[in-house]
């Protein structure tokens, strides 16, 4: 078979096999009278093989190698393609991902999608002081695509910057809630932690269904947060893990603060003055904590903690009993 009917069955350009005839990968076993390339059967069924190991990334030296040296096993070859090749594709995935975030910051035109690109590799650096204000002007200049928002939020170690990306975040609208849900599902506690900061700097309705969610997180870095951001919305169901705070000592102030915002609406009052004062007894918790808890009552307004306040100035602990003395007489010039 001449070279151009080969070229036709094969798929492989004519010049392409001159180049594999001139490595010495497929040489034509004959020639016509008029000199031209005659491939054999054989031939052909080599050049299948050759365009079969190309297909797995193979170059052509390796090719050849594959063909004719019986001592060049697969293993070794083979487990570097599968590394090449996962790094190819993860260089893929990641331009495509930036690609997606550019077309959905709508740019008008080339130089609003370079400004998105320095964005997003600032957002990327290794500087934190790069990274805050790239976060810091996502909203004065080109908006920075809340995808990225979300995953920079949700990766980031450093405080500062952290700060910075949750309030971009929360001025960018609601659309990073359902990418911070997922975060929220994340196996790792700090990422779910971070998702529940996010999340509570964003004030409405579905936010506070996901800090409700939140409340049941198996780690309880994740449910303190979740309690204070509930607690400053006014939801009882906070009310438990902020009291919990309060005798843990973690975040004291600001469970208690928590718990005395929530009892500024009356029916809740006395159910938290109820909640606080079952822990109060001797022996049920620390010295310390039944003196924070008594702290804590001086938030809450109403009878049941007023009675409880008048109990505690007698107390035996005289730390409990002069801090319910205090509160009683600051309750009382009120």
């Amino acid at each position: 078979m001449l070279i151009g009917d080969v070229a036709r069955r094969s798929g492989v350009s004519a010049r392409m096999l001159r180049h594999y005839e001139s490595l010495g990968l497929v040489r034509p076993t004959g020639r016509t009278e008029s000199g031209y390339r005659e491939y054999s059967s054989e031939d052909i069924r080599r050049i299948f093989h050759v365009e079969s190991l190309r297909s797995l990334g193979l170059s052509l030296r390796d090719v050849g190698r594959a063909l004719d040296d019986p001592g060049f096993t697969p293993s070794e070859l083979v487990d570097d393609l599968i590394r090449q090749t996962r790094e190819r594709i993860a260089a893929e995935t990641e331009l495509l991902t930036r690609l997606r975030r550019i077309g959905a910051a709508e740019p008008a035109d080339w130089e609003d999608v370079l400004q998105i690109v320095a964005l997003l590799h600032a957002l990327g650096s290794e500087s934190a002081g790069k990274r805050q204000r790239a976060a810091l002007s996502s909203l004065e200049e080109v908006p920075v695509p809340v995808e990225a928002l979300v995953e920079a939020v949700l990766s980031e170690t450093d405080p500062n910057v952290a700060g910075a990306l949750r309030w971009a975040l929360a001025r960018s609208g609601d659309d990073g809630l359902a990418l911070l849900a997922e975060g929220l599902g994340s196996p790792a506690a700090a990422v779910r932690k971070r998702a529940v900061q996010s999340i509570a700097e964003i004030p409405n309705g579905e936010a506070t269904a996901l800090l409700r969610d939140a409340l049941t997180d198996p780690d309880i870095v994740v449910r303190r947060y979740a309690a204070l951001a509930l607690g400053a919305r006014g939801v009882a169901d906070a009310v438990p893990t902020l009291i919990d705070m309060v005798i843990e000592g973690t975040n004291d102030v600001d469970a208690a603060d928590a718990l005395s915002a929530l009892a500024s609406r009356p029916a809740l009052a006395d159910q938290i003055a109820t909640r606080l004062v079952d822990h109060l007894p001797q022996g049920t918790v620390e010295p310390s904590a039944r003196r924070r808890l008594t702290q804590a009552l001086a938030g809450i307004p109403g009878t049941t903690a007023s009675r409880a306040l008048a109990d505690l100035s007698h107390d035996e602990d005289r730390a409990v009993a002069l801090t319910a003395t205090y509160i009683l007489g600051i309750r009382d010039a009120r």
